[in-house]
């Protein structure tokens, strides 16, 4: 790792993409972060892990060099959302520029062009603050174990550096919708549904108001909410007695997120007897655009020119961790993985000049950002 080039950088991540890592299949995470561990000791980071029965997040650390203070906390993940067996039919492979596989781009090249800087960067020596990297196994599906995680290290963070997949043309991200899972759960309770309906209680038509009086909520309020799954019931002659539902919503106003969320812990019965139970699987609250991150991404901006790359910034509406560390008000920027396209499709593909392109710039970032801002005399 230490003679990490171009050729280096697509190997890793060829050894990385045949290492399938989808959520929850802890045996597939726990191989690939197996060799994740391995490559980040040999770039100079003290590896450490936080376990989790669904698996485990990595914490790597590259010790301090003649730069005191807060560290530069850096956010990826190492999950997928690609069952194991997804290579057969969407193979590795490299035509130009076009770098091919499941997981590539979202966000394994992320992965190989942070530990590619940070290997130049002990090679050469450089001062650089304390950079803190959480490797997150769960992110896919909300990061619902790791979210403590990132809180607590985002609280000691002087920035925070996002490795999720830039916006179309390589721009960072500055802001991102809230985004919340929620299980809806009704027990009704089951009776003949010809000689004696009245007994029973239908958890599928409750469920059906509850839906209804949750669209009434959200009515007017720029809030996206989309029925991922439902399911219930079991026979035509037999009155439901279980029904579920898991939604997605999205939001862009925190105003609107606490609103809808209250409304959906104060939902209740509208029948009878009938039980309900409304949970959230995971929760990502709205980061708005706000001045530290401005003034990060203005930091960011500049260390980039110096390289000769041009880069802007915009908020997106996709979520990630990114969401948690912005909305606790810490300095934000996300999208800095390499360029490519097809985010959790078939065509996912990553730019390889790009990862060049993205090393250059997390290198310049760990030795840059500090000597910035202490010419700008704010101390971040």
């Amino acid at each position: 790792m230490s003679s990490f080039g171009p050729s280096a950088a697509l190997d890793a991540l060829h050894r990385y993409t045949l290492h399938e890592s989808p959520t929850g299949d802890r045996r597939a995470l726990a191989a690939l972060a197996d060799v994740l561990d391995a490559d980040a000791a040999r770039a100079g980071f003290d590896t450490a892990r936080e376990s989790h029965p669904s698996g485990d997040h990595l914490v790597w650390t590259l010790p301090a060099r003649g730069v005191p203070g807060d560290p530069v906390l850096l956010l990826t993940h190492y999950d997928t959302v690609w069952p194991v067996g997804t290579l057969s039919g969407m193979p590795w492979s490299v035509e130009g520029d076009v770098v091919r596989g499941p997981g590539v781009y979202d966000t394994k090249a992320g992965i190989v062009a942070l530990l590619a800087a940070a290997a130049r960067v002990e090679r050469q020596g450089a001062p650089h603050p304390e950079i803190r990297v959480l490797v997150v196994a769960d992110e896919e599906i909300g990061s619902p174990t790791a979210t403590g995680l990132v809180r607590a290290e985002a609280a000691r963070a002087r920035a925070v550096l996002g490795l999720e997949p830039p916006h179309p043309g390589g721009d960072l991200k500055t802001g991102r919708r809230g985004s919340t899972r929620v299980r809806i759960e009704v027990t009704g309770v089951e009776a003949h549904a010809a000689l004696d309906p009245d007994a029973g209680v239908n958890a599928i038509d409750e469920l059906v108001d509850q839906l209804v009086r949750l669209r009434a909520l959200v009515r007017g309020r720029p809030v996206l909410l989309n029925t991922g799954t439902i399911a219930g019931g079991g026979r035509t002659n037999v009155v439901a007695g279980a029904a579920h539902v898991e939604l997605g919503l999205r939001f862009t106003d925190p105003d609107d997120e606490d609103a809808v969320l209250a409304g959906l812990r104060s939902l209740h019965p509208v029948r009878d007897r009938a039980r309900l139970d409304a949970r959230l699987l995971s929760h990502r609250p709205t980061w708005r655009p706000d001045e530290a991150g401005a003034h990060l991404l203005d930091r960011i901006v500049g260390v980039a020119a110096d390289l000769g790359q041009r880069l802007a910034g915009r908020p997106a509406d996709g979520a990630a961790d990114t969401n948690t560390t912005g909305a606790l008000g810490r300095p934000t920027v996300d999208g800095l993985a390499p360029p490519g396209g097809g985010a959790h499709a078939r065509q996912e593909w990553v730019s390889a000049a790009g990862i060049d392109a993205r090393s250059d710039l997390l290198a310049a970032l760990f030795t840059g950002l500090h000597t910035e801002a202490a010419s700008r005399g704010d101390g971040a």
